[in-house]
């Protein structure tokens, strides 16, 4: 059941809350989804994590009265969600655009998360996004500078928003099964409630060009100087990447390991593509709960 809460920026963040021990747990959600898609991992997960799964601003029942247009603003949302809440001392898990979320949550407000897991996680240098300006033809792509270039580009900006503003769930499924669900499927009745889920998102364009322009390493790329924030990120941290994700790249995995140096740790899931928690939700489960047992392999080994 969801429960919102009110922030002091004016905005209601939604989120699921499951009862446990004395272990809390934040989960952050990637684009085109809200914390409905944790449902499998919620469930499986040890009781003694209580889990708290948040709707990011736009997406799922929570409000979205200022449009964001950096993951900052994200970012700043959760500190209010834990404030909210009292939270002070945490684990996270983010997943695909949430991983950036998180990185830029605890690069920020450090003395919160405890550990940190990037569940196919948008890199430290953001995720390129190319757009076709209109054009429809591939040949003119080039890496958005704007959020103007990102909101006409026809090959995913208003593929992806005609998908929603018609309700086409066939178009979004067709979607999700050749990137995301490429060889395992949820159950039909589950597929539906997620894309359901899918068409409450408000916010497509603005995500698209928030993680093109986020860059938290020492690295300059082509739209955004590097802030070197990953540099303040000092928690334990496991990298998780399905080895055959068809979203995030394993070039995105190297920059993320790169930057975050020997504070983070890698681990492959097998035969896993963008979405374990289809793909193996016992593989996922197990190293989820392994990291956050022992404080990650690294740790152990030190001690």
């Amino acid at each position: 059941m969801l429960k919102t809460v009110q922030l002091a920026n004016g905005e209601t963040l939604a989120y699921r809350k499951r009862p446990g021990g004395g272990h809390p747990l934040v989960l952050v959600h990637g684009n085109m989804t809200s914390s409905k898609h944790w449902d499998v991992l919620i469930d499986a997960l040890d009781d003694k994590f209580t889990i708290y799964a948040i709707d990011l601003r736009g997406f799922g029942g929570s409000s979205y009265h200022k449009p964001i247009s950096a993951i900052r603003d994200f970012s700043e949302d959760v500190k209010l969600f834990v404030d909210a809440l009292q939270l002070q001392s945490f684990d996270m898990i983010g997943w695909s655009t949430g991983g950036a979320v998180c990185l830029q949550f605890a690069a920020n407000y450090p003395g919160y998360c405890q550990r940190l897991i990037l569940l196919a996680s948008a890199s430290t240098r953001g995720y390129p996004f190319y757009t076709d300006l209109g054009t429809s033809n591939p040949a003119s792509f080039k890496r958005a500078h704007s959020y103007e270039e990102v909101l006409v580009d026809t090959s995913k900006t208003k593929l992806v928003q005609g998908f929603y503003d018609t309700k086409n769930r066939e178009g979004l499924q067709s979607l999700w099964n050749a990137l995301i669900y490429s060889h395992q499927q949820p159950s039909k009745e589950k597929y539906q409630e997620y894309v359901a889920d899918m068409l409450t998102q408000r916010n497509l364009a603005e995500v698209y060009h928030a993680l093109n322009t986020f860059n938290i390493s020492g690295v300059d790329h082509e739209v955004a100087k590097g802030s070197h924030e990953a540099l303040l990120i000092n928690i334990p941290i496991l990298v998780l990447r399905g080895d055959r994700d068809l979203v995030i790249t394993e070039e995105m995995n190297v920059e993320l390991l790169q930057d975050l140096g020997k504070m983070a740790q890698f681990v492959s899931l097998k035969n896993c593509g963008h979405s374990p928690l289809v793909d193996d939700l016992a593989q996922l489960t197990a190293e989820i709960e392994a990291f956050l047992e022992i404080g990650g392999r690294n740790y152990a080994f030190k001690q």
